[in-house]
């Protein structure tokens, strides 16, 4: 039988009692054991399942996003899952770290939902320190004017401008009138006023396609994007010509697939195998 050097399980707490696998940890005390819990462990939700739906309800994700006057929305993809994992990571590194420094045997656990309020970062922090309930605001920013999306003659464009000076250029940038207004000066005056700034942004933004936004944009400093679809953000020159897509195998063959986003001293790691065929590996684990 395979000696293995990090567990990572994701059983709930009566699981974990009923499966004995606690007893399983006491006869490998050099192993380095990561446990998901969908919540912190002895707390009342401990021991309610949970996935990443779920997770984004109850963390106040979904309080916060969606539009002001429409009802809370998820995110568009499993954030809560990814940032649990993110932490199930580094909670596995650091264990296989403490066991070279010969303090082997740490237990981690990296719980759903405290792992899904720590991604609220500044709204959960501006509320622990005001009191102010975050609400929801669509794409704008709660301390930041402009900064979400304004509408072309033929789709959005996202302005992020996060600072006066880059204000400053952007009104330069378009040279319209209608952005010279004494009232903007500031973030603070913009976000006041962002509703009267985006409909006056919208208003001159329609005028010209986004490919002619981008155009005046592009190495301008002021801080921009399009806003694409899933297929539109694998067609941009960055993903498409780059090496972030890879190819792996597969039981079905040549799988197209992402390869990890980080590089390791410039170099992106390879893809080394596929996905396994199920029970593949049984006999690896259990012993022949």
């Amino acid at each position: 039988m395979d000696v293995a050097d990090v567990v990572v399980e994701n059983y709930l707490e009566s699981q974990v009692r009923s499966l004995g696998i606690d007893q399983l940890r006491e006869r490998n005390l050099d192993c380095v054991w990561v446990s998901i819990t969908p919540a912190t462990s002895g707390g009342p939700l401990a021991d309610l399942p949970s996935f990443d739906l779920l997770a984004q309800a109850r963390s106040g994700l979904m309080g916060v996003t969606g539009e002001p006057d429409g009802p809370p929305s998820k995110v568009g993809s499993p954030v809560a899952d990814v940032v649990t994992g993110l932490y199930g990571a580094i909670a596995m590194l650091a264990g296989l770290f403490a066991r070279s420094l010969e303090r082997p045997g740490r237990r981690f656990e990296a719980p759903l939902l405290e792992s899904t309020m720590s991604a609220l970062i500044n709204q959960a922090q501006g509320y622990l320190a005001t009191g102010a309930n975050p609400k929801r605001l669509g794409n704008d920013h709660p301390s930041i004017a402009p900064y979400g999306p304004v509408t072309t003659s033929d789709g959005l464009l996202l302005l992020a401008v996060g600072t006066d000076q880059q204000f400053v250029r952007l009104v330069k940038l378009i040279g319209d009138e209608r952005l010279s207004r004494g009232e903007w000066a500031t973030n603070d005056e913009r976000v006041a006023a962002r509703d009267d700034l985006r409909s006056t942004l919208n208003a001159i933004f329609v005028e010209r396609s986004s490919e002619h936004w981008l155009g005046v944009l592009n190495g301008s400093g002021v801080p921009h994007a399009p806003v694409l679809d899933v297929a539109g953000a694998f067609a941009q020159e960055q993903i498409r010509d780059g090496d972030f897509v890879g190819e792996m195998s597969s039981p079905g063959g040549p799988l197209a697939t992402m390869r990890t986003p980080l590089l390791i001293d410039g170099v992106r790691p390879a893809i080394r195998r596929g996905p396994r065929r199920q029970g593949e590996d049984t006999d690896s684990i259990f012993g022949a």
